[in-house]
């Protein structure tokens, strides 16, 4: 039977919320929900829509049928906009692929520059921040900080000339926590974006939602306290109605889910991990930094119901996202994970953190309590990266580390199947688009792969400085934010 591969955003109730929009879009609705049953994950990673009716009828002519699939798949992607922009850190789909066009070309991304060839514009953002731009229409939105976290900046760019719209202090702090390392800032959690509005995150030093076209303040939240000890890093989430905020600090762990219309909180919930940090008399060892995490959720439909997917510090937990309710753990044992999961091919990709570091993968399926035992089906604990999310790609597991090791593994084994030693460390997470893989590191090279089971390089491209902010795409163009400048690069472009 013919199948399609949608991203998250198909799922039926992204669809009810897109029908309710118009009448057009209604009617869309009720033949996709006749044509298609319930999404669940595939092999690709993406989500799976069979075809209802006579399978057999399906099989005498498998090509109209496809044919069909793809024209509905076109109709929806022409009337979502989140589409063609990058609304979130690891785009779109939340985990690092980038859309074909509406028709299923290529986009025509590029793979060779540097500060003098395929640049459009080179745009210097002040202070210091590693959040990745989001992009919506024709504007750009990032955040950056001073290196003591006493002021908090939002700054939007207009995509086509590099031109700073907005350049706001949002927040200011008398006394914020020193961040104690080198890594990290007090600008790292990056923002979304949705039609009208963006939602800007510092941790515990603030949240506001603002308008997306004027920068304008609608709401704003200041007070869910967390000590983050090393800065703040956990990016916010956009799920339905809800804006979904993690605080994994020293002190306190715990999750909120706001009213992204309002700012009113609508569920909090803590963390219930099992700590293993406990010093002689009974406190946590070095005041708490083995508590701390600075992940950022997914949502997944898994065993018939969407889950919330979101590692902390020694455990990873997944919730129902409309009240909280906790589903199931597996504990790792390790500390400040920053890894965003990926999943594909039936299973879930999660990062130890720091400590002995690592990778392991959990099958996602009959998930009901503590599943450590039961599901963890492999750890990899040599070369793995400790801050970049993996990408899944045609039924591999890529990963690129803070140690300059690019991987690849096998999905439901974890075996090796090629090791690579890269240039510099690499932070930001990889993206996936017209058929390479890009990986940016913190000497500001970026190496472009082709997937496979070799090691197969196909360009390295090299700007002034170096990168710890993730890649985003809008159309052929790739956006870069180094760690002075943001850049927008397309092929056959010079320098502005």
């Amino acid at each position: 039977m013919p199948s399609f591969a949608f991203a998250p955003l198909s799922r039926p109730q992204r669809l009810r919320l897109i029908a309710s929009k118009s009448l057009d879009r209604f009617r869309l609705y009720l033949k996709l929900e006749a044509f298609f049953s319930v999404p669940d994950v595939s092999r690709s990673g993406y989500w799976e829509i069979h075809p209802k009716g006579d399978a057999q009828r399906m099989k005498k002519n498998p090509l109209k049928s496809a044919a069909k699939l793809f024209s509905l798949f076109c109709l929806l992607v022409s009337i979502d906009p989140s589409y063609s922009n990058w609304p979130d850190f690891r785009g779109p789909l939340h985990d690092g692929h980038v859309l074909p066009n509406k028709e299923g070309s290529t986009l025509g991304l590029p793979i060779h520059w540097n500060e003098d060839e395929n640049v459009v514009w080179k745009t210097a953002i002040h202070e210091t921040g590693w959040s990745t731009p989001v992009i919506w229409d024709d504007r750009i939105w990032l955040t950056t900080a001073t290196m003591d976290g006493h002021e908090m900046y939002v700054i939007c760019v207009d995509k086509n000339t590099g031109k700073i719209l907005v350049d706001r202090q949002l927040f200011y702090n008398e006394a914020p926590e020193p961040l104690a390392n080198d890594v990290n800032c007090y600008a790292s959690p990056s923002p979304v974006i949705e039609e009208g509005r963006v939602y800007v995150h510092f941790g515990s030093y603030g949240t506001a939602c603002l308008h997306s076209k004027t920068g304008e303040t609608i709401w704003e939240r200041r007070d869910y306290p967390c000590r983050h000890y090393r800065g703040p890093g956990s990016s916010p989430f956009i799920y339905k109605d809800k804006l979904i905020l993690t605080f994994d600090g020293i002190d306190l762990q715990y999750l909120v889910a706001l009213d992204k219309t309002t700012g009113e909180e609508i569920w909090k919930i803590d963390r219930t991990t099992e700590w293993t940090d406990l010093d002689e008399n009974g406190k946590p060892d070095r005041d708490g930094d083995y508590r701390k995490a600075y992940c950022t959720p997914i949502i997944a439909s898994l065993d018939g119901r969407e889950q919330m997917i979101i590692p902390g510090s020694m455990t990873v937990f997944a919730y129902d996202p409309s009240d909280g309710s906790e589903i199931w753990r597996a504990k790792d044992g390790g500390y400040s994970a920053s890894s965003r999961p990926v999943i594909g091919d039936g299973m879930g990709f999660f990062s130890i953190g720091q400590g002995r570091g690592g990778y392991f993968g959990v099958r996602l399926e009959d998930l009901e309590g503590d599943v450590t035992d039961s599901h963890i089906e492999w750890m990899e604990e040599r070369g793995m990266p400790k801050r970049s999310s993996p990408i899944f790609v045609d039924g591999l597991l890529y990963l690129a580390s803070d140690g300059g090791i690019a991987t690849c593994l096998e999905p439901k084994t974890g075996e090796g199947v090629w090791k690579e030693r890269l240039g510099g460390a690499v932070t930001a997470s990889p993206i996936y688009g017209d058929g390479h893989i890009y990986i940016c590191d913190e000497e500001g090279e970026t190496r472009i792969l082709k997937p496979g089971r070799t090691y197969d390089e196909v360009a390295r491209n090299q700007l002034d400085e170096g990168m710890l902010a993730s890649p985003a795409v809008d159309g052929k163009a790739l956006y870069l934010r180094t760690k002075t400048h943001l850049y927008r690069i397309e092929e056959g472009s010079k320098k502005e």
